[in-house]
């Protein structure tokens, strides 16, 4: 439905860096300039300065199991193939032919031995190797060198408990130093059984007016919204604690707008220990690998909410898949996909602890979709409120006055006696998550530069320049 056909930045646009800048002494102020989220200029440079050098999710190992499967993704604006080779690697291609560019995979997922271009017949294999084309002799004899043209590749694919990531930026930092602390979180979350995690189902993707990094920021921190933005929901009694969700609500910062909430879901019951998955699921996890503050964490207060940046958000609780039904905690990732200004579409996975029955693995799907499917009963509610953000945005009134929202919640420090990663907050008021998220997007805005791992006293920034 929608094509985005901007120009790319050329240098430095006066009117991008004052932006930025604001962007930068706004949130020593705990203010934010609202056209970040809507504007043209500002999308253009994000498809080339961040999505063009950070790590970016593109597929789970379950999801391409065998030799020559494959699934469609996106990096930004840019559509890879990627797809599991007769090795065991996975390769992240740019789904274009080196030939006249036309696009060489059409469908979604499959598993192929060879991609054909259909425009004139160039033919690369699962590696994206050049393999040949129609009449080659005739047309091209010895005179095309077949190594230098097979489909662009990422420099750069790794994975992490499964999860696949590619970067299209060499002098980034390798994925395990990028991601840092974040490791330690993501062992605690999907690392708990041997044989991991699986894709329940290929991604629900639909579209929505809004920025992607509303979304992004949203999953960072935001639990603030949800007696208001939910109301519906405690009001039905689907969730009838649900305006208490924001007291429990805690908060882990892992620097670099990597960020957690973590809910004290246990203040509802022992039942809820772990997520509240039964003690039939806890009983086969592996603890071993976990520090005794993450171990408490999980056990007591898990996450259950994150973003790691830019555009990767998780989200697991336990939630009846009907009304009235038992509460099994189900495990959504979510990618806010950017498609043009103020537009976004959302791809949203369902996954569950491979160990894990099938009966239950429906259960926990039917629990996924029923609150955040496309028409889901919270999903509902928190894309209406953003496309509010993205028309405010796009207000010739507002950008005219240099409009700022409002980041200025009192402010709390970290927890001292916390000894996990990061630094933990014993509530998610403050906005410090949501806070670290715009300074890291205007440290990567800044000129264009490479994403890379960063010094432990540049991870956590506070309002002020406090550390």
């Amino acid at each position: 439905m929608y094509a985005y056909e901007g120009a790319a930045p050329s240098g430095q646009g006066s009117d991008l860096d004052q932006l930025i800048q604001r962007v930068e002494t706004g949130m020593d102020a705990g203010l934010l300039p609202v056209e970040v989220f809507c504007d043209d200029q500002v999308f253009r440079a994000e498809m080339e300065r961040i999505f063009g050098s950070t790590w970016v999710f593109v597929a789970h190992d379950s999801e391409i199991p065998k030799t020559g499967d494959f699934v469609l993704r996106k990096i930004g604006l840019d559509t890879v193939i990627v797809a599991r080779d007769e090795t065991g690697t996975v390769n992240v291609m740019l789904n274009q032919c080196r030939h006249r560019a036309s696009e060489v995979c059409h469908e979604d997922q499959g598993n192929t031995r060879h991609f054909r271009c259909p425009y004139h017949g160039w033919t690369y294999n699962i590696k994206g190797e050049f393999a040949g084309a129609p009449h080659f002799a005739e047309a091209y004899g010895e005179s095309l060198d077949r190594k230098a043209w097979g489909l662009r590749r990422a420099p750069q694919v790794d994975s992490v408990n499964g999860f696949i990531f590619a970067c299209l930026d060499a002098r980034t930092a390798p994925l395990r130093e990028y991601l840092g602390d974040t490791l330690k979180v993501m062992d605690a979350i999907f690392g708990l059984h041997p044989k991991g995690m699986r894709a329940i189902a290929p991604p629900e993707r639909f579209t929505v007016r809004a920025d992607w990094k509303s979304g992004a920021e949203n999953f960072c921190g935001d639990a603030y919204h949800v007696s208001t933005a939910h109301v519906s929901v405690g009001l039905s009694e689907f969730i009838p604690d649900v305006r208490q969700v924001s007291v429990i609500a805690r908060g882990l910062d892992l620097g670099d707008a990597n960020s957690f909430i973590a809910h004290e879901i246990t203040q509802w019951g022992p039942m809820f220990e772990y997520w509240g998955y039964p003690p039939e699921v806890v009983q086969q996890f592996d603890f071993s690998k976990l520090d005794p503050a993450m171990r408490e964490l999980i056990r007591k207060s898990p996450p259950t909410i994150g973003t790691i940046f830019p555009n990767f958000s998780y989200l697991r609780f336990p939630q009846p898949a009907v009304a009235g039904g038992r509460p099994y905690p189900f495990t959504s990732i979510r990618m806010w996909q950017p498609v043009a200004p103020g537009v976004m579409e959302l791809w949203n996975w369902q996954f569950e602890y491979a160990c894990v029955d099938e009966a239950t693995t429906r259960e926990s799907y039917l629990a996924g979709v029923y609150g955040f499917g496309s028409g889901g009963i919270f999903e509902q509610d928190d894309t209406a409120v953003w496309e509010g953000i993205a028309k405010a945005a796009r207000s010739p009134w507002n950008r005219r006055d240099g409009v700022m929202l409002h980041y200025q919640q009192k402010r709390i420090e970290p927890d001292p006696a916390w000894t996990g990663p990061g630094e933990f907050y014993a509530n998610i008021y403050g906005e410090r998550l949501q806070e670290g998220f715009w300074r890291r997007w205007a440290r990567e805005m800044k000129a264009g530069g490479t994403a890379t791992a960063r010094s432990p006293e540049d991870k956590h920034t506070a309002r002020g320049g406090e550390q």
